[in-house]
């Protein structure tokens, strides 16, 4: 009795929320199977930066959908000794993007234009749509900037105004892209920001339950990870599973030259992949997530900068959107895409793997499963007892071949997939892979 206790409370509570494999975190054992990162595939330039007073040094872009539109907000620049202002386009698909005319703020010699914020924080003005069920209409929007940080509102997105003259947070450098939030899980409004440990660019987080007072900072812990430049952040919660954090730093190597003539200095950037279970302790993928690539304009310093916010544009496809071409004429912010879910995968060659999750505890009568395999492949699951023995009907030999490539594949045994007989109780899954990926499982109740 004493051991069905003890295991019960080791047991991870996970119900019914999707689960990904972005890191060790349900792991106990691999076997023949890896953890392997994947990459977003480049597609169209999405917003060409080529107002006047836009321009080559245009950055921190932050993106989100607003009822049936999506909107985007970035730092418009056209060279150093020009005024730095927030500029705003908008898109009713996500991919074909216009910029409106809005009579705010004369720049340029230009009385329309799609400035919506010029005076202190317009360096980094970062908005966010406020979903927290008390915000008022008056405050839909908010949005944080400067250094030390201020805070801003807005009824429409477009007139915006600080919230007070004091700024919200002192203690940090904030001299980069600094992300707010209302997270869903928490309850909460949290805020990612950019510090100085040790000379190295990294991030600290605070947390507000009114967005006027904030939680003393604490430092972002990354474990054993290489102290690398994080020059942004764009950390957000995932959309389809609001309990994990997804990050997506662009990484500043700042003792690499490609061209050793460029006149913006020595330096050259990369996107990165990190994720977290509580926003304070990380994993973080020392392979890169979007490298430069072959173009050439990509490999100057504080290039490839990865926006916040991300979109299910299409069924089984995420965008996201990163600058490049910084300090080019060409200066543009490019939309990429990636399966859903994929982020990373359990990943098989084509000689059979297995791995076993820690204990677990579910709620639903169905597991479904987000999976690819070849032609060849294949991915079976037991689900064991916290001993490690097969429970009745649910071994591998039960276990129906999984193969093909689908977001929601539901697993059966025997041709049956109803596995309410365990829900609440501790167990553990053993899958085992061929020639396969395995990006996220999730327990569902379904009819």
């Amino acid at each position: 009795m004493l051991a069905v206790l003890l295991a019960t409370f080791a047991a991870i509570p996970i119900g019914s929320d999707l689960q990904l494999f972005v890191d060790d975190y349900l792991i106990e054992q691999l076997d023949g199977v890896r953890l392997e990162l994947h990459h977003p595939a480049p597609q169209e330039i999405a917003i060409p930066l080529d107002k006047p007073w836009e321009g080559k040094d245009c950055a921190y872009v932050t993106v989100f959908k607003d009822g049936d539109r999506y909107r985007c907000y970035y730092r418009g620049l056209p060279d150093e000794s020009a005024p730095e202002v927030a500029c705003t386009a908008e898109s009713a698909d996500g991919i074909h993007w216009t910029k409106p005319e809005l009579e705010l703020y004369p720049v340029a010699g230009a009385t329309m234009s799609n400035v919506v914020w010029v005076d202190k924080g317009a360096h980094n003005f970062a908005p966010f749509l406020d979903s927290n069920p008390g915000a008022t209409p008056e405050t839909k929007y908010k949005a944080v900037g400067g250094a030390p940080l201020l805070a801003f509102v807005s009824p429409d997105g477009y007139h915006w105004k600080p919230l007070q003259a004091e700024p919200i947070l002192t203690d940090g450098k904030f001299d980069s892209h600094n992300i707010a939030f209302w997270h869903p899980v928490n309850r909460r409004y949290e805020c990612f920001f950019r510090d100085f440990r040790d000379g190295v660019r990294t991030i600290k987080r605070s947390y507000s339950d009114d967005f006027v007072h904030w939680s003393a900072p604490e430092w972002l812990d990354f474990g054993n990870a290489p102290a690398d430049h994080l020059y942004t952040n764009s950390i957000i919660p995932y959309f389809r599973s609001p309990g994990l954090y997804l990050g997506f730093p662009k990484r500043f190597n700042p003792t690499r030259s490609f061209c050793p003539d460029w006149p913006g200095g020595p330096g050259v950037s990369d996107g990165v992949f990190m994720t977290s279970r509580d926003g304070v302790r990380w994993h973080r993928w020392r392979e890169a997530f979007i490298r430069p690539g072959l173009d050439p304009n990509n490999w100057n310093e504080r290039n490839i900068q990865i926006a916040w916010g991300m979109f299910e544009l299409s069924p089984g496809e995420i965008s996201l959107y990163y600058l490049e071409h910084y300090r080019h004429p060409t200066c543009r912010i490019r939309r990429a895409t990636i399966r859903t879910d994929g982020f990373v995968s359990l990943s098989a060659d084509a000689v059979e793997g297995f791995v076993v999750t820690k204990s677990l505890e579910f709620r639903g009568n169905q597991l479904v499963l987000n999976v690819s395999t070849s032609g060849i492949g294949y991915v079976r699951c037991e689900i064991q007892d916290t001993g490690g023995n097969a429970i009745p009907g649910f071994s591998l030999q039960d276990s129906d071949e999984i193969f093909g490539d689908a977001i929601e594949r539901v697993l059966t045994w025997g041709g049956k997939n109803d596995v309410s007989t365990l829900s609440g109780k501790p167990i553990c899954l053993k899958f085992t892979l061929m020639d396969a990926d395995l990006y996220a499982v999730a327990f569902r109740s379904n009819p």
